[in-house]
């Protein structure tokens, strides 16, 4: 079991991290947007182990790598999508889309539908997650400048 969500781990830092190398991210952010990807990979395994759907799962794992993303950001002062980006990687549905036109290509509409509606959801888990969490972060910075400059 460990060694299932080790390997998800390690596999998501690493696609994460070739594509922070592929973006031109420097220094310790390269390291910390494939930390991002690891941690959102994980989450989702991790759900999926635990009964989760696949859209669930997915949601699951973007809140936790855009919460992460948010605190990095303005911990290192880069820009959230140094990391978003570069953590969701992992999680969009590449297969999904490719099983989707090869059964349209092959003629098989209710298969391509089933799996193109499936893969749309899982996309719009993906985005309803990272909305969510950047409108609560902005809430909650917000809210913290408010009380600072009231009280201080």
């Amino acid at each position: 079991m460990s060694i299932l969500f080790i390997k998800m781990g390690l596999s998501a830092f690493l696609a994460s991290l070739g594509f922070g190398l592929l973006f031109n991210i420097k220094g310790k952010n390269l390291f910390l947007a494939g930390l991002v990807g690891g941690v959102g990979g994980v989450c989702y395994k991790i759900s999926l182990y635990y009964g989760c759907n696949e859209i669930l799962a997915n949601f699951i794992g973007v809140i936790a790598l855009s919460f992460l993303s948010e605190i990095l950001a303005r911990k290192c002062k880069s820009p959230v999508t140094t990391f978003l980006v570069c953590g969701l990687i992992p999680l969009v549905p590449g297969t999904g889309m490719y099983k989707t036109m090869l059964e349209a290509i092959h003629g098989n509409a209710i298969p391509a539908l089933n799996i193109g509606l499936s893969t749309i959801s899982i996309a719009g888990a993906l985005a309803f997650g990272i909305l969510l969490v950047s409108t609560i972060m902005r809430l909650y910075y917000h809210e913290k400048r408010v009380i600072r400059k009231k009280f201080f």
